[in-house]
């Protein structure tokens, strides 16, 4: 039996900053389809040329076609126990695709971050990433020694035009509208475990910890 966790919420949520640890907390691999779409693309493989055309055309890249890539991964040995999944599904017919080609006796937990909008805005507005080494700063509560430059390397601190005020209203429309009805369909498959994200890291994470392998019900997704 695979035990899969689902690493769930809006942008801002924490995902990002929770999945590695968790992972390795669980002795789960990070599957991020993120990372699945960057390699498949560097390595040239039919995969990520077939992706590569739909980006290129500016059309979104078929859900069949991110499965494959996906399923590919979770093929590996090192997922033949499990792994944690991070940006997919994203919306219901994606997580009814994934659901149909999963082994009957995979077991689910869909792990649902939980934090207030106005929280999520003051998290993604208050960022700001090293142009020379992408080191990641927040100017309330990872500020850097010295205005304007990385802790790290001394480089310049720029805010990414992603991590506005509009674009992260739009990007959180977008999740509302088509990722956020996960909610009811995890909720009545019995796997939706909600997290409260708007806590200290390290508290939000010893509860992910305990709640990723609750008891198992009789739904399944």
């Amino acid at each position: 039996m695979a035990r899969v966790v689902i690493l769930f919420g809006p942008p801002g949520a924490g995902k990002g900053t929770q999945a590695s640890r968790l992972s390795a907390a669980l002795g789960l691999p990070h599957v991020s389809t993120g990372d699945l779409f960057r390699e498949h693309g560097a390595k040239g493989t039919p995969l990520g040329q077939a992706a590569q055309k739909f980006m290129d055309a500016g059309q979104l890249v078929p859900d069949a076609v991110v499965l494959d890539m996906l399923f590919d991964r979770t093929s590996k040995a090192d997922c033949k126990a499990g792994y944690l999944l991070d940006g997919f599904p994203r919306t219901v017919p994606q997580a009814e695709a994934r659901a149909a080609r999963l082994a009957k006796t995979d077991h689910v937990s869909v792990l649902n971050l939980q934090v207030p909008d106005a929280v999520l805005l003051e998290r993604i507005t208050g960022r700001r990433s090293c142009k020379a080494c992408s080191n990641v700063h927040h100017l309330r509560t990872a500020p850097p020694k010295t205005a304007g430059r990385c802790d790290k390397c001394g480089g310049e601190l720029v805010q990414r035009s992603d991590d506005t005020t509009k674009v992260f209203g739009d990007r959180l429309a977008v999740y509302r509208q088509q990722t956020q009805p996960l909610e009811g369909w995890y909720a009545r498959a019995g796997t939706l475990v909600d997290v409260d994200g708007n806590r200290a890291p390290e508290v939000v994470f010893e509860e992910l910890r305990s709640k990723a392998f609750p008891e198992p019900s009789k739904g399944r997704a």
